[in-house]
């Protein structure tokens, strides 16, 4: 699952880099999005002859936990089995970690997603988009737009995010940890 905000106004935001990876992702296997019953996109890829559905939830980040349930159900996928990719405040931009359940950091689409599955247990793909400037409210932060050298920084970590969910689906969590960390 890539997360991020529905519609052209929060395309680029920092918020919506989750869809971003997932649109590469789907890209580099030649897939393609359809629009699902659970408030989700939605596309099928094979890789390594593993059936993978991708999803990027049509809700606002704050309730994309219905969106997981729901397409979870219909997979279906146990919630150890999902991989949700994230901006992250708390790492620095375009820093990637990837992780096995843990804290929500205060990320609504992580608090959504934990509440509505009723688990912390499922990976997370943390994509660093840094810390506000000065005192800069952060949810006005993740609704901006990277802009500049940020931007480069970004389209150059979005392949090697795209590497890391490869990895985590043919090997699991601690062999792509310690590939890429």
């Amino acid at each position: 699952m890539g997360l991020g905000n529905p519609g052209p106004d929060y395309e680029r935001t920092r918020h919506n880099v989750g869809f971003r990876v997932a649109d590469a992702f789907v890209d580099s296997y030649a897939g393609s999005w359809r629009k699902s019953k659970h408030r989700a996109l939605v596309a099928d890829v094979e890789i390594a002859s593993l059936r993978v559905t991708v999803g990027k939830p049509q809700t606002y980040m704050n309730v994309s936990g219905e969106s997981v349930k729901a397409l979870a159900r219909s997979v279906p996928v146990e919630p150890a089995d999902i991989l949700v990719v994230h901006d992250e405040l708390d790492l620095p931009l375009g820093e990637l970690r990837l992780k096995f359940a843990g804290g929500t950091a205060g990320h609504n689409g992580l608090k959504s997603i934990e509440r509505v599955l009723g688990t912390p247990d499922f990976a997370r793909l943390r994509f660093g988009i840094g810390r506000p400037p000065g005192r800069m409210d952060p949810a006005d932060f993740v609704l901006r737009r990277f802009r500049g050298e940020e931007s480069d920084i970004v389209e150059t970590e979005i392949p090697r995010a795209v590497e890391m969910v490869e990895s985590w689906l043919l090997h699991g969590v601690e062999a792509t940890q310690n590939a890429f960390h």
